[in-house]
């Protein structure tokens, strides 16, 4: 009966490619062929000392960083993420990270990492948009890489305003004292993969990151859907 009324509703509303809007075909999903093979990846993973890795250079030791694709104002690839973030669309997150894992998996970028933790939202802000991308991100790479997902031990303390159009040095004001830990947590000699949907001037990552330097050899890593070109 379910899956009726799918195929009844998806007659007249018919999925579409969040990118380009053209409806897809069958055993598409999210995403047109297109677009996919369209999407401007940075082959990050593929590259030591990548661009990723040298933004964080100086500020917070890192074992390797990358992000998925590049994205620039007016590209097309931005519905992706706007609809990621303010669309509802839950699934494509999931999606995305599913997909990100599976490019990252044969270079053994998830090598030696024991647990994923996403940037956190401000439970208000996660209440009024109903779930945190990131974190929806984290789920779908964790289930191909394996690697569990820990989203109890860092959270966000202060409803800081959102980053966009701001600048550089007002990002890092912005989230300075942000974030904080569980005072039960302890990250001693683990390897911390922390996942984002965009990377741009790195500031709440260094800001998470930060909270992990009293822990005796504990390793950070950063997975990002999207980084800023």
């Amino acid at each position: 009966m379910k899956k009726w009324i799918v195929s009844f509703w998806s007659l007249f509303f018919p999925p579409c490619c969040v990118v380009c809007g053209r409806v897809l075909l069958d055993g598409e999903a999210h995403l047109c062929t297109s677009c996919n093979m369209d999407m401007p990846r940075t082959y990050f993973h593929l590259q030591e000392g990548n661009v990723a890795e040298q933004l964080f250079w100086g500020r917070i030791p890192i074992v390797r960083a990358a992000s998925y694709f590049f994205y620039t104002k007016g590209s097309r690839f931005r519905n992706l993420l706007y609809d990621l973030k303010y669309h509802d669309n839950k699934e494509l997150g999931y999606f995305m990270g599913r997909n990100m894992a599976k490019e990252l998996q044969p270079t053994a970028f998830f090598e030696g990492i024991d647990v994923i933790l996403p940037v956190p939202l401000h439970p208000a802000r996660k209440r009024k948009r109903g779930y945190n991308q990131s974190e929806l991100i984290a789920r779908g790479v964790s289930h191909v890489s394996g690697v569990p997902v820990d989203v109890l031990s860092l959270y966000r303390e202060v409803n800081s305003s959102t980053q966009t159009r701001k600048s550089t040095f007002e990002r890092w004001e912005n989230v300075e004292k942000v974030f904080a830990l569980h005072p039960s947590c302890d990250f001693s000699n683990k390897h911390i993969l922390l996942v984002d949907d965009v990377l741009t001037t790195g500031s709440t990552l260094v800001a998470c990151a930060s909270l992990f330097a009293s822990y005796k050899n504990v390793r950070i890593s950063v997975l990002t859907l999207a980084m800023a070109a």
